[in-house]
């Protein structure tokens, strides 16, 4: 993927949170070793030693979904977990998928005669498989699938086990890698489904229930609290996606990718995700408002289309623009204490179409005040593609209105 032209915000943002005074551009490598160091991974991936990946899918389909939240069980007695559990653990299921990489025996063992001896005349590349586990959820009784792309990601075979045993082979009807959504799909009928909610309710502090399959141990519960919502992907370290994710700290493994979150009415409310390793109770689900958006336009086309202008951002606050105005190096003057910053603006983009610029400070988007490049990003992610956005910026100290003509992500595959 080209992640030049995918809108997002600088890595400044994040940094400048916990060390105001740092350079921005040494703040912002200074955000990817902490970060790295502190091992962000997905809760899923292929075995074998591998990196495992960081992506999500999700579908949305026609399944039972509650718009308006119903009151909050009492948690004081032992059996509301129980009750959500054996509620949907039937449609929590374990997804198996393999694939077939290419290995290159170093060039000097190859040539080495001591090595061609032993082992004779071998090619210099062999192909091994690559097997993976992670989880996932019923949302339709004729067996559309729920799971993180990250999971499926260049799978050969996929292969979903019920959770009364029954084994299927399994499709992927599209991925999407800006977001980590996927949808699977077996040949079955009269399946148990889950009930969907509404993650845009959500509060910090409510009770939070995962099930997965972790590390091949099937139908696994823990149980935590939303310690957090809307955490920007760039903030956890993923970015290269498009999704503020819900923060828990119910235990979260690897294999539990593509599991679901769930609230006290065993609503699916997330899908688990990622976790940063070497932390405790620092885990990530997918919105699952995000993933049924992502869902609707993978299961009708196969693919998203995802819409973007062609910027990168930042939400200024004095201590970014004191960095920056101090930084000789960062190639702009800021004379704003607030807005969104504009720090680049890719080559032949929406954006550059429309005359915005490096150094521009966006102060309204659609007539609405912005604070930060969350909400820019949400305006954009909210219009269709060819929809028009209305910007009122400040340039060198001048107001300066523009028109932008939103365009489609220019690189979205079908998997």
């Amino acid at each position: 993927m080209n992640k030049q032209v995918h809108d997002g915000e600088h890595p400044l943002t994040a940094k400048a949170q916990s060390q105001n005074q740092a350079p921005w551009k040494k703040a912002a490598a200074s955000l990817s070793l902490v970060l790295l160091g502190s091992g962000m991974t997905l809760a899923g991936g292929y075995l074998a030693g591998n990196p495992q990946q960081v992506s999500e899918r999700a579908s949305n389909l026609a399944v039972s979904r509650v718009n308006a939240a119903s009151p909050l069980p009492t948690a004081t007695g032992s059996n509301f977990v129980t009750q959500v559990v054996q509620k949907v653990g039937p449609a929590v299921v374990r997804i198996e998928s393999s694939r077939t990489v290419a290995s290159r025996i170093p060039s000097e063992l190859y040539n080495d005669p001591f090595f061609r001896r032993f082992f004779g005349s071998l090619p210099e590349q062999q192909n091994r498989v690559q097997r993976g586990t992670g989880s996932g959820f019923i949302l339709s009784q004729d067996g559309s699938i729920l799971t993180n792309a990250h999971v499926v990601a260049g799978a050969d075979t996929v292969r979903v086990i019920l959770n009364d045993g029954r084994s299927f082979q399994g499709k992927v009807m599209g991925s999407d890698e800006l977001t980590d959504v996927a949808v699977v799909k077996i040949q079955a009928n009269n399946l148990p489904t889950v009930t969907v909610g509404n993650s845009d309710q959500l509060q910090p502090g409510e009770w939070a229930i995962a099930i997965g399959n972790p590390l091949g141990l099937d139908n696994t519960v823990t149980t935590g609290i939303i310690s957090a919502t809307g955490r920007s992907s760039n903030l956890i370290g993923a970015p290269d996606k498009r999704v503020e994710f819900i923060q828990t700290d119910a235990a979260i493994n690897p294999g539990n990718s593509g599991g679901p979150l769930l609230n006290e009415r065993g609503e699916v409310i997330g899908m688990n995700t990622a976790i940063i390793q070497r932390a405790q109770g620092l885990g990530f689900a997918i919105p699952i408002n995000t993933a049924q958006r992502i869902s609707n336009q993978l299961i009708a086309t196969g693919k998203v289309q995802h819409t973007y202008l062609g910027i990168q951002m930042v939400g200024l606050t004095p201590q970014i623009k004191e960095s920056l105005n101090s930084d000789p190096n960062s190639g702009v003057t800021v004379n704003e204490d607030k807005g969104v910053l504009i720090v680049r603006v890719m080559p032949n983009s929406p954006a550059a179409r429309a005359g915005l610029r490096a150094g521009d400070v966006i102060q309204k988007l659609n007539g609405q005040s912005v604070a930060d490049a969350s909400s820019v990003q949400k305006a954009v992610e909210n219009t269709q593609v060819g929809g028009d956005l209305r910007l009122e910026l400040r340039r060198n100290g001048q107001n300066v209105n523009l028109a932008v003509r939103t365009g489609a992500f220019p690189t979205q595959q079908v998997q």
